[in-house]
């Protein structure tokens, strides 16, 4: 049984960090998933590949593995530097600027 512990990334839709401030343990498939011949929906037996478990950090993911004999794989994490602007956005409506607002 093996399975792999990651910090999740944000979505692609939202600039904030909601949901990737824990852990997730989830299982790697053990086998392919099937085609059904009659309908081609596709699935397989292995529902422990749909299980998601999450925690508040590393070491209690580490701990829940060891305790229940799962070898896992920790993926680094990516960190991301916040992209904030100096003057931020009232910068964009000041009365001083330098240029007139080109919209």
């Amino acid at each position: 049984m093996s399975a792999r512990i990651y910090r999740p990334a944000r979505t692609a839709m939202s600039s904030g960090t909601a949901k990737t401030q824990v852990w997730v343990l989830e299982w790697d498939a053990s086998a392919a998933p099937q085609i059904d011949p009659l309908m081609g929906w596709i699935g397989h037996g292995d529902t422990q590949s749909q299980m998601r478990l999450q925690f508040e950090t590393l070491d209690a993911a580490l701990a829940y593995a060891a305790a229940h004999d799962i070898d896992v794989v920790t993926l680094p994490t990516q960190e991301r530097a916040p992209q904030l602007r100096s003057l931020g956005y009232g910068e964009n409506f000041a009365t001083n600027r330098r240029e007139p607002w080109s919209h």
